[in-house]
């Protein structure tokens, strides 16, 4: 594999993908403009032209800020691959580190983590921009710049003592397992993903925010019977305090085995009614029932195997490094290098795969929803989902081909003709 035709290819993909993203933001800001002056038909009565035109304001200012993100984001990936910057920071470090300190290890270890943070720092100005002035802008940010500081700080204390035992042990991999090294990290990777999933409701999660027993005996008995009758038990019902960073309102289970949990926003709570919230959460317990979690974790396998196979072969072409910018070091230790490169190219190549993507997600909501109606009250979902579009600012009029190629969850306009079609009418009185 040349390095011409390398560096050709990843070009060509650069520009066909940005181009398509940029395509598709434009489509989906002059669709929800075109469509902000008057409430679509099937939600006449139900949402108010203010709450419809606050909802298409919102969506097009994180349109216009999602474009700036993509430019600057294509901007850095060109200027740490085809423009050396990537190959500069690989020199600095040899020229800061022995190649013997930590066993080897120090090198790779520091060039990835400056790399990392690196990133971290220029991708700061946007975060701010995103949640103090979009989410500020239309009344949904409560997160304070002190509790935003905080949250990075956190953020990067979790990355080092999860990330770092995980980029040693791949990197030990890499170094001393031999050809076949990238089936072994892939092993390292699936049980990790997995210790995560165990250890985010009870080590991680509450490093950010509080957890609190749901204190309503009311609801809490109506949520117990609905998992006694669709056969699931988790190890609490929590409340989250989300309305300290936002007043967005979610509810979500989390964890795997015996710590399992459901938690509810406290901004939830505040909006939506009894039977809302239990029809939400039987939503959310639909995609438990439905298999959704093994089968999303089935496919995760399947696609990062195929990855770290392609990345096992990769990591021995020399112009795969020449090729995206890079200089392989003489004297070996290529494994950093060889991770960074592939971590930033195969976005760019992979999203022609997002409407495929899309569209399995979307099936699962729709699932999801089906199993809420057969357990739960299906007009209450529908209530509870058109509050949660309108107090979240969701657009009721995306681009439809937008939604193909990029929303995970289904319009509200489809969502909820397919709970209605599914929910028998109320009988009229004599």
């Amino acid at each position: 594999m040349s390095a011409p035709v390398v560096a050709l290819v990843f070009a060509l993909a650069v520009l066909v993908t940005t181009s398509l993203r940029l395509w598709l933001l434009t489509r989906q800001v002059r669709h929800v403009a075109r469509h902000r002056d008057a409430v679509p038909a099937d939600f006449a009565g139900q949402v108010t032209l203010e709450a419809h035109q606050k909802a298409a304001d919102y969506t097009l200012a994180k349109a216009r800020l999602g474009a700036v993100s993509l430019m600057v984001s294509t901007v850095l990936l060109i200027g740490w691959t085809l423009m050396g910057g990537l190959e500069a920071l690989n020199q600095w470090v040899n020229a800061q580190v022995a190649a013997d300190t930590w066993g080897g290890y120090a090198r790779p270890l520091v060039l990835v983590g400056a790399f990392a943070f690196i990133g971290m720092l220029l991708d700061l100005p946007l975060e701010w921009i995103g949640t103090f002035r979009v989410e500020a802008a239309h009344g949904f940010n409560r997160t304070t710049p002190g509790l935003f500081w905080a949250d990075w700080v956190k953020g990067i204390g979790v990355g080092l003592l999860l990330g770092g035992p995980l980029l040693w042990a791949v990197l030990a991999l890499m170094k001393g397992a031999g050809a076949q090294w990238w089936l072994w990290a892939w092993a390292l990777w699936i049980g990790f993903q997995l210790l995560v999933m165990l250890l985010y409701p009870l080590v991680i999660a509450p490093l950010f925010n509080r957890f609190e027993p749901l204190k309503d005996e009311g609801l809490a008995a109506r949520v117990k019977a609905l998992f006694a009758r669709a056969g699931f038990q988790a190890s609490g019902l929590f409340v989250m305090d989300g309305s300290r960073r936002s007043s967005h309102g979610n509810a979500y289970f989390t964890g795997l085995g015996a710590s399992k949990r459901v938690v509810l926003f406290d901004t939830l709570m505040q909006r939506l009614a009894p039977d809302e919230i239990e029809a939400v959460l039987a939503h959310e317990l639909g995609h438990f029932k439905c298999r959704h979690i093994p089968k999303r974790l089935a496919l995760f396998a399947v696609v990062s195997l195929l990855g770290f196979a392609l990345l096992g072969w990769l990591a021995q072409q020399p112009g795969f490094y020449t090729g995206l910018g890079v200089r392989p070091n003489l004297d070996g230790g290529n494994e950093a290098l060889a991770l960074l490169l592939f971590l930033m190219a195969v976005p760019v190549l992979a999203y022609p795969l997002g409407p495929w993507m899309s569209a399995g997600s979307r099936k699962h909501e729709f699932e999801a929803d089906a199993y809420a109606c057969q357990h739960s009250d299906g007009k209450a979902l529908a209530r509870a989902l058109l509050k949660l579009h309108e107090d979240n600012a969701s657009t009721l009029t995306p681009d439809p081909l937008v939604v193909r190629w990029t929303y995970s969850h289904p319009p509200a306009v489809e969502r909820l003709a397919a709970i209605r079609a599914q929910t028998p009418a109320t009988p009229q009185a004599a």
